[in-house]
């Protein structure tokens, strides 16, 4: 393939699939606990890590994953002890995000609006060796923490009571889950945009939602999906020049469609599949047990 012999478009097409895996990974979590627009507001943090890291001469990459970390932490702070107060804070958090981002790019030396548009949206020929050194090791953590932790993260999703009760650090492990989400941020903004990865993180789990029975297949079926729309949003990008978030975030949104309009008359196969395979009569649960019967009859 021609794309193929540019390094750039190698260092992108690594980058695609490592946030095909990831974004979905993270995303599960936090659809299961109604945390799904997360990934919005610790863009909105991250903008901040971006203008300070052309500010101070450092990678960007690495500053956004800094400030993203301690914004996540702060937000699930704020919703432990917010209360009524905690939906102002959290306004606060993501518009100082945005607008610190906004400052601090302002005021480093050659800065401009201009050098937020490729972290914001996603830029292909600016995904640099460094960029993808950096996305390479945050990708692991990620995936060491989701798949290695898979079965404490999805008790407490599910149930924080059920789940303190068990024994589970249920407060360490909503840190954690907020720190994964953050790294994952940081992961995608190169390919897809910081305003954008919220819908890589959810889009893809909603559409596996339509066809998955069980956690674990919903996950797969997420991941291959994500892996999909970013490979195929990246090659899109390449021939036809349009920008790479938005079009991943389209075909994410196409596969939404697609899996919804199929879920149904799955549903109805499987449906006529259990009517057939279930014996004539009486359904089992309203089947009288023969002893019971025995002892009406004799008046017991």
């Amino acid at each position: 393939m021609e794309l193929l012999d540019y390094a750039f478009m190698q260092r992108a097409l690594l980058a695609a699939v490592l946030v095909g895996v990831t974004a979905p990974a993270v995303g599960i979590h936090l659809v299961q606990r109604r945390q799904a627009l997360m990934g919005d507001g610790i863009g909105h943090v991250a903008m901040t890590g971006v203008g300070l890291g052309f500010l101070l001469g450092t990678s960007p990459v690495w500053m956004a994953t800094l400030l993203s970390v301690v914004g996540a932490v702060l937000m699930e702070l704020i919703r432990w002890y917010g209360r009524t107060r905690g939906d102002i804070a959290l306004a606060m958090l993501f518009y100082g995000g945005m607008a610190g981002g906004v400052m601090f790019i302002n005021l480093a030396p050659g800065g401009s609006n201009a050098n937020l548009t490729s972290y914001l949206f996603g830029s292909l020929s600016t995904v640099a060796p460094s960029d993808v050194t950096a996305i390479c090791l945050l990708a692991a953590f990620v995936v060491l923490v989701t798949l290695g932790l898979h079965r404490q993260l999805f008790a407490v999703g599910q149930d924080e009571e059920f789940a303190r009760v068990t024994g589970l650090p249920v407060r360490a492990l909503n840190l954690l889950t907020a720190v994964t989400a953050a790294v994952t941020v940081t992961v995608a903004m190169r390919v897809v945009g910081l305003l954008l990865v919220s819908a890589l993180m959810v889009v893809p789990v909603a559409a596996a939602q339509q066809l998955g029975r069980s956690f674990a297949a919903t996950l797969a079926i997420a991941v291959a999906i994500g892996v999909g729309v970013t490979l195929g949003g990246t090659v899109t990008s390449y021939y036809q020049d349009v920008p790479p978030g938005a079009t991943i975030v389209l075909l994410t949104i196409a596969a939404f469609v697609v899996l919804t309009a199929l879920a149904a008359p799955l549903a109805r196969r499987r449906a006529r599949a259990l009517a057939a395979a279930r014996p004539a009569g009486d359904p089992a649960e309203c089947a009288i047990p023969a002893t019971r019967a025995a002892d009406g009859a004799a008046g017991v």
